[in-house]
């Protein structure tokens, strides 16, 4: 079992939503005068990783046992990482590593639980709780895309929480920007996964909808990204400056336009999903460059 092959488990270049929750909990602390730990900063990110990891983790084992990804068609940004299956780990192995890699965000987590007081003993619950739970129950109940946004938004808000010792509006808004795009990505790159998915039981908002539905459901997404940065922008919750995260919109429009035409074409869907992880990802960085400049 190589480096690499741990590496397309856990899925590192994924690993960058979580690094861009953390870094908009940190700016949005900093953007109302707190000071940053760096100790607890470090901390908070090796915790997050570490439980974002688990769920890819635990993600691939399930859909191994579920066969889920013996009909999947693998692309970039979808259809598993295909380790299991070409024998390069091995299911036990990926079990293991995930419930250790749990066991690392959880220790972590019950760290500043008795520095940081109960508040986040409710956050780290949570978040055991999906990352155990996701790839199953939530999934299987229709969950999925609620549950990923509500883990972006917390990475944020806990993130600030432990700096600053409050759970501010700036964090509240910036989280809830932050669960939006993290749940957008996730629900485009499952239309490639669709009738697998359907086979094996999983209830992702595509399965629910169908897939033509669903690439009109998708414009609810940006909208909702929209009305937050507008609303807290214009209301003063958000920096003024926060506003220079639409720019990433583009990428957006152009994921629903080609999922528009290409909604059950595994192929054509790849443009549409690199947009959409595009859009995730530049849209949060925008964020934290924001909450950054507005100090200036």
């Amino acid at each position: 079992m190589s480096a690499r092959a741990w590496l397309r488990a856990v899925r590192a270049r994924f690993l960058l939503a979580s690094v861009i929750g953390v870094g908009v909990g940190l700016m949005a602390s900093l953007s109302r005068g707190d000071s940053v730990d760096p100790v607890d900063a470090g901390l908070t990110l090796a915790g997050v990783l570490a439980l974002h990891a688990s769920v890819d983790l635990f993600n691939d084992y399930w859909d191994h046992r579920r066969r889920i990804d013996a009909n999947t068609v693998q692309t970039p940004f979808s259809g598993g990482t295909g380790v299991i299956r070409d024998g390069s780990i091995t299911p036990k192995a990926m079990r293991t590593a995930a419930i250790a890699m749990m066991a690392i965000g959880t220790a972590i987590g019950a760290y500043f639980v008795l520095t940081h007081g109960p508040v986040i003993a409710l956050i780290l619950g949570f978040a055991v709780a999906s990352v155990y739970f996701y790839s199953t129950r939530i999934v299987n109940g229709g969950l999925g895309e609620v549950f990923v946004a509500a883990k972006g938004a917390l990475i944020t808000v806990g993130t600030s929480l432990i700096q600053s010792g409050e759970i501010s509006g700036v964090a509240v808004a910036a989280g809830i920007c932050v669960g939006i795009l993290s749940s957008l990505v996730l629900f485009v790159t499952s239309f490639p996964d669709y009738s697998a998915d359907k086979l094996g039981g999983r209830r992702t908002l595509v399965v629910v909808a169908g897939p033509k539905s669903a690439s009109s459901l998708f414009w609810a997404f940006p909208g909702a990204f929209i009305a937050v940065i507008v609303a807290a922008t214009y209301s003063g919750v958000l920096p003024a400056t926060c506003a220079i995260a639409l720019a990433a919109l583009p990428f957006a429009f152009h994921a629903g336009r080609v999922l528009r035409v290409h909604h059950a074409d595994v192929a054509g869907l790849i443009p549409a999903m690199r947009s959409a992880v595009l859009f995730g990802r530049v849209a949060g960085i925008l964020l934290i460059i924001g909450l950054g400049v507005s100090q200036l």
